[in-house]
C-alpha cells in the first residue's frame, strides 16, 4: 500500500514513515547544507564586489556590517551539522539561512538610494531559488521563508520607503515569478524524493520478503535445509574460537503417516504445524529448530556442555511430541526417533554441517532399528 502525502507539505501521513525518510536523508540533507551555505556565503560576500559602484562611500561601512552580521546564521548552522543535535533540529535552520540571506539584502537597499535597488534587488532573486533549491531545506519551509520575505519586501519598499508603483511592481513581479519557479521546483523535487523513498522501501521489504521464504519452510515458517546449514557453519566457526560444545537432534516423526493418511493432508499439515510449535517452545531461543522437509525436523542446540545435556533435551522433545494432538481419535499417537549428534569445534569428522546433519541421520536411523519412539547416538 502506498504511503500517502500531505499535498501541501509533503509530509508522510503515517508518522513512522515521516521518521523513516527523515532518518534515511539525514546525510544527504547534512552534505547538502554544508556545501550550500559554502557556496552561498562565497556569493554573499562577493556581492561586496558591487559596493564601489552602487553603494555611497559613507554607508559601506554600514553595509558590510550588516553582510558579515547575516553571514553569522550560516555560520552557527553549519556548525550544527556537526551535532548530533542536527539530527533532530535541520530543515527550520536550513531554512532560517535563506531568510537571513533575504533579510540582510533587504536591509541593505534600506541604505542604498532608489538607483542602486536594481542591481541590488536581484539579489532577493537569487535567495529564493538559494532556499527553495540548494539550501536542502523542505518545501514547505521554503515556502513559508520566501512569502515572509515578499511580504517584508512590499511592507518596507511599498509603505517605509516609498519606491515609486512601477518600480515596486516590477520587483514584486520578478520576486513573486522566481518564488513560482523556484517553489514549483523545489516541491517537484522533494516530492520525487519522497516517492523514490517508498519505491525503495518498498522493494526492500520485497527483497526481504522473498528471501524469508527462501530461507524458511512455506508450511510451518521454521527455517529450512540453507537456512539452518549456515547457522551450523556459524556455530562451527564459534566452537573453534572457543571449543564449546554443542548438539544436533535429527527428530522423524513415528507414526505420522498413518495419521497422515487417515486424517488427510490438511489434518496432517495441522499436526505438522502443531509440532513444529511444540518443538520451539521446548527449545532455547539461542536454539534453532528447522524443518527438512516431511515429517523430519531438526534442533541445533547451543552450549549444551556434556552429552548428557543433549540427551535430556532429547527426552524433553519426545515428551512434547507424545502430548495428545487435537483431531486425533483415541488409540492414535505421535512419537519420534531422535539422533542426537554431539559436536565440538575441533572434534574430527564434523567441520562441515551438511556432516553434522548426516550424523544425527544415522544416528536417528539407529533409533528407528531400536523400536522407535527413542533416542540414539550415532555409531561408534
Amino acid at each position: 500500500m502506498k504511503k500517502r502525502l500531505h499535498p501541501l507539505t509533503l509530509s508522510f501521513r503515517d508518522p513512522e514513515a515521516e521518521r523513516a525518510f527523515a532518518a534515511h536523508s539525514l546525510a544527504r540533507l547534512r552534505l547538502q547544507g554544508r556545501a550550500a551555505i559554502l557556496v552561498g556565503t562565497f556569493v554573499y560576500l562577493l556581492y561586496g564586489v558591487l559596493d564601489r559602484w552602487f553603494v555611497p562611500e559613507d554607508q559601506q561601512a554600514t553595509v558590510w556590517l550588516i553582510r558579515l552580521l547575516v553571514l553569522t546564521v550560516p555560520a552557527a548552522v553549519f556548525a550544527l551539522t556537526s551535532s548530533p543535535a542536527f539530527e533532530r533540529f535541520n530543515h527550520l535552520p536550513l531554512a532560517l539561512t535563506g531568510l537571513a540571506a533575504s533579510g540582510g539584502l533587504i536591509a541593505i537597499l534600506w541604505h542604498l538610494p532608489l538607483a542602486a535597488a536594481s542591481y541590488f534587488y536581484p539579489g532577493l532573486v537569487l535567495s529564493i531559488f538559494y532556499t527553495y533549491n540548494f539550501i536542502g531545506t523542505r518545501f514547505i519551509y521554503a515556502l513559508v521563508i520566501d512569502v515572509i520575505v515578499i511580504l517584508a519586501y512590499v511592507l518596507v519598499f511599498g509603505l517605509l520607503r516609498d519606491f515609486p508603483g512601477p518600480v515596486l511592481a516590477s520587483h514584486v513581479f520578478f520576486i513573486v515569478s522566481a518564488n513560482l519557479i523556484g517553489g514549483g521546483a523545489g516541491y517537484l523535487a522533494e516530492y520525487q524524493r519522497r516517492q523514490l523513498f517508498v519505491h525503495e522501501t518498498e522493494l526492500d521489504l520485497e527483497r526481504k520478503h522473498h528471501l524469508e521464504r527462501s530461507l524458511h519452510d512455506r508450511l510451518t515458517g521454521l527455517p529450512n535445509r540453507e537456512l539452518l546449514e549456515d547457522r551450523i557453519a556459524q556455530l562451527l566457526a564459534r566452537a573453534r574460537r572457543d571449543h564449546g560444545c554443542h548438539a544436533g537432534l535429527y527428530i522423524d516423526l513415528d507414526g505420522f503417516k498413518a495419521i497422515n493418511d487417515t486424517l488427510g493432508h490438511d489434518e496432517g499439515d495441522a499436526v505438522l504445524c502443531t509440532v513444529a510449535r511444540r518443538l520451539v517452545a521446548a527449545v532455547r531461543q539461542t536454539d534453532t529448530v528447522s524443518r527438512l522437509g516431511g515429517d523430519e525436523f531438526f534442533v541445533l542446540a547451543h552450549d549444551v556442555d556434556t552429552r548428557a545435556g543433549a540427551v535430556q533435551l532429547a527426552e524433553k522433545l519426545l515428551d512434547c511430541i507424545r502430548e495428545p494432538l487435537p483431531g486425533l481419535a483415541d488409540g492414535e499417537s505421535l512419537g519420534a526417533s531422535i539422533g542426537i549428534c554431539v559436536f565440538t569445534g575441533g572434534q574430527p569428522g564434523s567441520n562441515e554441517p551438511d556432516e553434522i546433519i548426516r550424523q544425527a541421520d544415522r544416528a536417528m536411523y539407529r533409533a528407528k532399528a531400536g523400536g522407535k519412539n527413542r533416542h540414539a547416538h550415532p555409531p561408534p
